[in-house]
């Protein structure tokens, strides 16, 4: 065991970054030795409420991580019991210990340890329901709140609670396995587990809601699922994903000013994107882009790297980022990437031309909830000078941001109308 904090706020500061660094992995494990959500769940809160009680008297494990997994699954033996359950589980559990040690080592060999990983491809399996397992994965492997998850599918809390509930007791009645799939079930799943790490990364690089902008902690950790997934299965769209969360990330030094409010694309310090992150990028780009057909995650990829070519905001290249997402719609229709669409039209062919295209998005009623295409609106229509048309349009907007950076820029813009 390492020292002890010296003072409690110091302890509980530690476990704090503990919780944020490791909850989410010791859960993943847990939920792989016990395989029951719920049931790990309670362990690993149980296991951190242990760590504050002993920590400050033993000192901190030199490995936190390692410490409460084992916590953890002691805490969950003793739930069985408490339950009467354990020892008619008993043999299962050492069996399944066994078995899913095994598995992974034959289908993973040292390459990929990674229990969040494994647990991923588990709410993705075809047997669960596709409208399921990327709300499931987002809940489980990433700690995201059901509350989050609905924001970022635009659907009602409750009816996101019903599919997560849903996808868990698919798990366990179905038997599904915790364990990298075999190379011939890959294909099949890749396109369910690149939706998970794409939503984990777009809910750090602009957070639904809370007091911050962004969230380091989950688009870093999008980052890190993403490059195992490259390693794991090399497809064209999974590099292409990968190029877009790094060329996106480089520009977040310069995303919020010194209080933490949001600055504008066009407003941005371009001095303090990271070059680094650009080059390899571009370079994940390029091979994406050579390695087969082009899909939705490249081309969202090759629109972040026209951004990043773009020395200043004046120079950039509208008229190909508009092309961009003509062929993005051409594979992926959405009403977000046409409300994207016609934010670049606007600012290739006006504001009246883009505030058409939105205004027609709106009509069909599909983001009335979104206050995102509100707040596209108000723009183009204070670009127009329809000052009042543009009150109203933001008062929308500042009624349906859930995040604080956000709505203080929605009331700015009201200031200045």
């Amino acid at each position: 065991m390492g020292t002890a904090p010296s003072t409690t706020a110091d302890l509980r500061q530690l476990i704090d970054q503990v919780y944020r660094a490791e909850s989410r992995r010791v859960f993943a494990t847990l939920v792989r030795l016990v395989r029951d959500f719920d049931l790990a769940e309670e362990a690993l809160h149980e296991a951190f409420a242990a760590a504050v009680e002993r920590w400050p008297v033993d000192g901190v494990p030199d490995n936190p991580g390692a410490w409460l997994v084992s916590t953890g699954r002691f805490r969950a033996v003793d739930a069985l019991r408490r339950r009467g359950r354990f020892n008619a589980l008993q043999p299962e559990l050492a069996g399944r210990l066994a078995g899913i040690a095994g598995a992974n080592a034959a289908r993973a060999g040292d390459r990929i340890e990674d229990d969040r990983l494994r647990l991923i491809f588990a709410c993705c399996h075809p047997a669960i329901d596709r409208q399921v397992q990327v709300p499931l994965t987002l809940r489980e492997v990433c700690g995201l709140t059901t509350e989050e998850i609905a924001a970022a599918f635009l659907a009602a809390t409750p009816t996101m609670a019903q599919r997560i509930v849903r996808g868990k007791a698919k798990i366990r009645d179905a038997g599904i396995p915790f364990a990298i799939p075999e190379p011939g079930e890959l294909p099949e799943r890749l396109g369910a587990v690149l939706a998970v790490v794409y939503l984990v990364f777009n809910e750090g690089y602009s957070a639904s809601t809370g007091g911050a902008l962004t969230r380091s902690d989950l688009s870093a950790e999008a980052i890190r699922l993403g490059r195992l997934v490259v390693d794991l299965l090399p497809e064209p769209e999974a590099i292409g994903l990968l190029a877009l969360m790094v060329l996106q990330e480089a520009r977040r030094a310069a995303r919020a000013d010194s209080d933490g409010d949001v600055v504008l694309l066009e407003d941005q310090d371009r001095s303090l994107w990271d070059a680094g992150m650009i080059a390899e990028g571009r370079a994940l780009l390029d091979r994406a882009a050579s390695s087969g057909p082009v899909g939705p995650y490249t081309l969202q990829a090759a629109i972040a790297a026209v951004h990043a070519a773009a020395p200043a905001a004046a120079a950039t290249d509208w008229r190909r980022i508009a092309a961009l997402y003509d062929a993005l719609l051409a594979i992926n229709p959405s009403p977000v990437v046409e409300l994207n669409r016609a934010v670049a039209v606007a600012m290739r062919d006006g504001p009246a031309a883009g505030l058409a295209f939105v205004d027609t998005i709106l009509a069909r009623g599909e983001l009335g909830e979104y206050h995102l295409a509100h707040a596209a609106r108000a723009d183009l229509l204070r670009r127009l000078g329809r000052r009042d048309d543009a009150r109203v349009a933001y008062e929308r907007a500042l009624q349906l941001a859930r995040q604080e950076p956000e709505r203080r820029f929605l009331r700015k813009r009201l200031s200045q109308l």
